[in-house]
């Protein structure tokens, strides 16, 4: 089928649940406009957890891009009552989180809230076919301050001894103390946004969203980008602070400030995305090599 057909099926598939579903939908709207109004006007506009938006945005449309293949294949399924078990939870986590001003648990229980009313109007067999997009957005919540301190330090000292070493070796004036760089008569602050453990994570669904997208038949591609996607992730950071240290040793520390609130995330995003297409090519490379070499030595047998 063509991208047009298919389009036209998913579209055909909205059409025919709107009226079933519309009712419920509307009533979860109603009952998180106000958690998303708080998301949108709070935490995500900071840079650390700017990545929540997208992550909903994507979910969400990867549902619909499922939605025919959920549609048939719940046809003949029967509503789950463990719908009404998660529903109580939702409801549940949302009133504790909604009370106490825990996002976390508000982001979560509009994640369990969403498969509750999957259950409940399609049964297990829906749920299993639109798993990948309730797991993406797990990456949604904000993880505990604790946590992430505890994390994020040996994550910065890390990135700030691979800048310092690669510009040494490249011949850059530069100088390390803990997280602190000089470079030339300049210092940066390696901050948690650059190389924090939220950024890892948001890296990390970027991977496997590309994962899910592709969709490679080879165990070998899938597990090794999957592997790769943790060192993937800390070098697109290590580039990222190398090109800030980089504008600000050549333009000063203006331009490195400006750059660090208006480029610096999309320079992060493309650095990352560009390596996983490169090491997913390289994996393509080497699967197709092993395979010709087992047809030679096949034939030969």
């Amino acid at each position: 089928m063509d991208r047009a057909g298919m389009a036209a099926g998913r579209l055909q598939s909205v059409r025919q649940i709107l009226p079933e579903w519309w009712p419920v939908l509307a009533g979860l709207l109603v009952l998180y406009i106000p958690t998303f109004y708080g998301l949108m006007t709070g935490i995500w506009q900071t840079e650390e957890q700017a990545h929540g938006p997208i992550i909903l945005s994507l979910s969400l449309w990867l549902m619909y891009r499922q939605s025919p293949v959920m549609l048939e294949k719940s046809r003949l399924g029967t509503p789950s009552n463990m719908g009404w078990i998660v529903m109580v939870m939702a409801m549940a986590m949302y009133i504790l989180g909604r009370s106490q001003q825990i996002l976390a648990l508000e982001i979560f229980s509009f994640i369990l809230s969403l498969a509750s009313v999957l259950l409940l109007k399609r049964g297990n067999a829906a749920l299993n076919v639109l798993w990948f997009p309730f797991f993406f957005m797990l990456f949604m919540i904000p993880l505990p301050g604790p946590l992430v301190s505890m994390l994020t330090m040996p994550m910065k000292m890390a990135v700030s001894y691979a800048t310092e070493y690669l510009l040494f070796m490249a011949g850059y004036p530069i100088a390390r103390t803990g997280v602190i760089l000089q470079i030339g008569q300049y210092q940066l602050l390696v901050a948690d946004a650059c190389a924090g453990l939220q950024t890892l994570l948001t890296l990390e669904a970027l991977g496997l969203f590309y994962l899910n997208l592709v969709r490679h038949t080879s165990v070998f591609r899938n597990v090794g980008l999957a592997v790769l996607i943790i060192p993937i992730s800390f070098s697109a950071n290590v580039i990222r602070v190398i090109v800030l240290s980089l504008i600000t040793y050549y333009f000063g520390d203006a331009a490195g400030q400006g750059f660090l609130h208006g480029f610096a995330g999309m320079v992060l995003f493309i650095t990352a995305l560009t390596l996983i297409l490169s090491i997913d090519s390289l994996l393509q490379w080497i699967a197709r090599w092993h395979e010709r070499k087992n047809v030679k030595v096949t034939g030969k047998s």
